[in-house]
């Protein structure tokens, strides 16, 4: 049984960055009251101070109509080469004006948007998590291999888990 750790504040946003950071790509998912739910991967241009997660999008994507429909959203973080994962659910904003596009502009997305920040429909998702989860894992990645050979080895159960609630609040 993994350990739980539930964290708040400073301590859930460092976590949540560190997760976030670690494995860059979530899935995003809307229309959250249908069934199948929509979700598609995306790049993460950062979290910010408050534990907002920001994202570059075409503004005539089907995920900026749906956010404008029902702003709820769930972030699906998995690093299983790491042991890492996360979920978070919040309330999307979509921005167009120039200053957050430059806020939240990386190099990397210059791969999807070939004219830069000046991309016509240029648009950034920021997610405000309203509930969030983690799992993770006590030691590090060499720790924790050796950790599941010597439980293999010895017929025994392997659990150096960690889990909790990431509690922030909404700024």
């Amino acid at each position: 049984m993994s350990a739980i750790n539930n964290l708040s504040d400073d301590n859930a946003i460092l976590k949540m960055k560190e997760i976030a950071e670690r494995v860059n790509t979530c899935m995003l998912c809307t229309k959250l009251s249908s069934i199948p739910f929509h979700a598609r991967p995306m790049s993460i241009s950062k979290v910010d101070e408050t534990g907002k997660f920001w994202f570059m999008s075409s503004g005539e994507s089907d995920k900026i109509m749906e956010i404008q429909q029902n702003d709820q959203v769930q972030l699906i973080f998995s690093d299983p080469s790491g042991s890492r994962y996360m979920s978070v659910f919040g309330e999307a904003d979509i921005f167009t004006d120039q200053k957050t596009i430059d806020e939240a502009w990386t190099p990397f997305a210059g791969a999807w948007f070939t004219d830069g920040k000046n991309t016509p429909g240029l648009s950034v998702i920021i997610v405000h998590p309203t509930y969030a989860h983690y799992w993770d894992t006590k030691d590090s990645k060499m720790i924790t291999l050796l950790k599941i050979a010597a439980a293999a080895i010895a017929g025994k159960p392997f659990d150096d888990g960690v889990e909790g609630n990431l509690t922030v609040k909404i700024k």
